[in-house]
């Protein structure tokens, strides 16, 4: 479970090396936005939002088998900023496995929301083709087919070979 959780703080660490500034550098660029825009300027506004957190959903698997392609339902709908590729962004989050509704990893339980930059960041393809369009403050259900996910390998031991999985992801911020 914490393994994704290491990898995708091992790739936003390579990241700040790479971009050339420390930690807590790019912590208050994230979470204090400043304003580019000059006093008076008729210029559009940055594309960025938030939203409060919402408490842990339960999630349920579909009846029936599970779907061979991605299933997008929005249980909730956004107001804010649209997800975008390329749009970082926070999420909180619940995935379980088909097969048994069994929980296999959530943001929730780690007690802080998963930032990544869509579309860049190592997400699996199911994550990056579901959000886009999704906006701040709304809620999603993502069944992902394994074509999608982890495939044939999974991704052991809380992940078997070939399984579809149900998450429920609430966006909480577009940058």
């Amino acid at each position: 479970m914490r393994t994704r959780h290491l990898i995708a703080c091992g790739l936003a660490a390579l990241s700040l090396a790479a971009a050339g500034c420390s930690e807590e550098e790019a912590e208050e660029s994230v979470s204090t936005p400043e304003s580019a825009e000059p006093e008076g300027s008729a210029a559009e506004p940055a594309q960025s939002g938030t939203a409060e957190a919402k408490p842990k959903p339960k999630v349920t698997v579909p009846e029936g088998d599970p779907p061979t392609s991605l299933q997008v339902d929005d249980l909730e709908q956004g107001t804010g900023p649209a997800a975008k590729p390329g749009s970082r962004l926070s999420v909180n989050y619940v995935g379980v496995n088909y097969s048994n509704g069994e929980e296999f990893d959530s943001s929730f339980s780690a007690g802080a929301p998963f930032d990544f930059q869509l579309g860049v960041d190592g997400v699996i393809p199911g994550w990056t083709q579901g959000l886009e369009g999704m906006k701040v403050g709304g809620r999603r259900r993502l069944v992902i087919p394994p074509s999608l996910a982890y495939g044939a390998q999974g991704s052991p031991p809380v992940i078997g070979p070939n399984e579809t999985l149900v998450f429920v992801i609430d966006l909480l911020g577009v940058q």
